[in-house]
């Protein structure tokens, strides 16, 4: 039944959002198991409707979001889209691949607004494993990046993982 659950929901992952996996290792055993070095990465376009359901779960209704005209005075190009919202893309990466996980810490360093509309890739890359009772303490880096070019997201996470089993 698990298994069957995790394949309904990596089906439904691809389908709306696509995901890579860069392991390490020149040919992929039958099961992969999550090493330092390997990266995750998924792609998101940002919606108006994103930005408003986020506005409303968040209580964030700052006019940079919702104004053009206002945020363009302020030096943008266009409405920003939250940038939690962008940053949201790095548990989702490691949940999607690892369901039971345990998101612990976020470090975030914003580097250039994303605007609604934008494709934003984001990437976790393992730095650090270490186990725990028979859980597994994973360290990522975590970054988004606007065109698969402009970094706008940089940061750590941690998160513990049940499995290192991808």
């Amino acid at each position: 039944m698990l298994s069957r659950n995790r394949m309904l929901i990596r089906s439904l992952l691809s389908s709306s959002f696509p995901c890579t996996r860069s392991f390490s290792g020149t040919a992929p055993p039958l099961r992969k198991f999550l090493e330092t070095g390997d990266t995750l990465r998924q792609t998101r376009i940002f919606t108006n409707e994103d930005v408003t359901e986020y506005s409303k779960a968040s209580l964030d209704s700052n006019p940079l979001h919702f104004d053009s005209e206002l945020a363009r005075n302020a030096g943008f190009e266009d409405r920003l889209v939250h940038g939690m919202l962008v940053a949201a893309l790095f548990p989702r990466i490691i949940a999607s691949h690892f369901p039971g996980a345990i998101y612990v810490s976020q470090s975030l360093h914003y580097k250039s607004p994303v605007y609604v509309g934008d494709a934003v890739a984001g990437e976790v890359q393992v730095t650090n494993i270490r186990e725990n009772k028979s859980r597994y303490i994973v360290k990522f880096s975590t970054k988004c990046f606007k065109n698969d070019k402009l970094l706008v997201i940089d940061g750590e996470a941690v998160a513990i993982l049940p499995t290192l089993a991808a």
